[in-house]
């Protein structure tokens, strides 16, 4: 061998055990088989698979060694085939880590651009058909709209019709109750009299009436539903007294110890018992020959009475 081959081998066996490189790290690291650095190393290129591969290797190993590995070769040029074909450069390009890197970068893009196009062509479609519908949608619902305001006016005019008629029946109506209300007006009537009280009929009352107690004075009275007293108390002219009878009462009696002082009202209508009694006490004191004892009894009869009030 040449002095030159001897040196090329030998400048690269120096740089790789100044590294602390053996050969089987180079061939792990580089991929290149240790039959083919050995030969390297020993300038017997002709072992090497072919001749696009020599400077490829060379090149890898100087590199790994970090020796420049391009200055290495022009350096050694004239020792070294000249297969500086195209298929030397692809496959100094297919076996540098880096240009490989870059390759797969490239290749990368390109596959993410493929898969971006028909998306974006999907995405453009849909967007087009949704749009498409917002317009149809839109025109029908200014159709719609404009049909409404039509159909609207007609049932104003309709609604305002059923105003009227529905003002009328409620004008009827209220006529009617207030005709009503007027027949419920309790009407009271005296079925008998004595010089202790009397007993009444009443008409048209609730069906649990109310009773409303007062006095212009102190009176004390006691109201009774079917023998049992419900109520009794002493009144005065600043206090009353509200109750309600039971719907299954068929009468009411009341006591009263100051009746010319004493009001009762019956569903809001006042009951005029002190009247009747007054005038049949009168009546029996001008027919009566008797002495002004008789007339003393009269009142006092007058001052204390039971009065029943039936409701019909």
């Amino acid at each position: 061998m040449s002095e030159n081959k001897i040196t090329l081998g030998k400048t690269l066996r120096d740089a790789r055990i100044a590294k602390g490189f053996t050969l089987d790290d180079l061939q792990q690291t580089t991929k290149i088989q240790k039959r083919y650095l050995i030969a390297i190393e020993d300038q017997n290129f002709d072992e090497l698979p072919g001749d696009f591969y020599v400077r490829a290797f060379i090149k890898q190993y100087a590199d790994m060694v970090d020796l420049d590995g391009g200055e290495l070769l022009k350096q050694f040029d004239s020792t070294l085939p000249s297969t500086q074909t195209q298929e030397y450069v692809d496959k100094v390009n297919e076996n540098n880590p880096e240009t490989r890197s870059q390759q797969r970068k490239v290749d990368d893009r390109y596959v993410k651009l493929r898969r971006t196009v028909p998306v974006i062509g999907i995405v453009i479609v849909v967007l087009a058909v949704l749009l498409g519908i917002w317009m149809a949608a839109a025109h029908s619902g200014s159709s719609t709209k404009k049909d409404n305001v039509d159909s609207s006016s007609v049932s104003v005019s309709g609604s305002s019709e059923k105003k009227t008629s529905s003002s009328a029946k409620s004008k009827s109506s209220s006529k009617k109750a207030s005709s009503k209300k007027v027949t419920k007006t309790p009407v009271f009537k005296q079925l008998s009299t004595t010089t202790s009280g009397s007993t009444w009929q009443v008409k048209n009352v609730a069906d649990k009436p109310k009773l409303k107690l007062s006095a212009s004075s102190s009176a004390w009275m006691s109201v009774s539903v079917g023998g049992s007293t419900i109520w009794q108390g002493t009144l005065s002219a600043t206090t009353s007294h509200s109750m309600r009878i039971p719907s299954s009462a068929t009468s009411v009696t009341f006591n009263f110890g100051n009746a010319p002082a004493t009001k009762v009202k019956v569903d809001g209508e006042t009951f005029h018992f002190n009247s009747a009694t007054s005038t049949s006490a009168a009546s029996s004191t001008s027919d009566s020959t008797s002495t002004d004892t008789t007339s003393s009894s009269t009142t006092t009869s007058s001052q204390v009475q039971a009065v029943t009030l039936e409701f019909k």
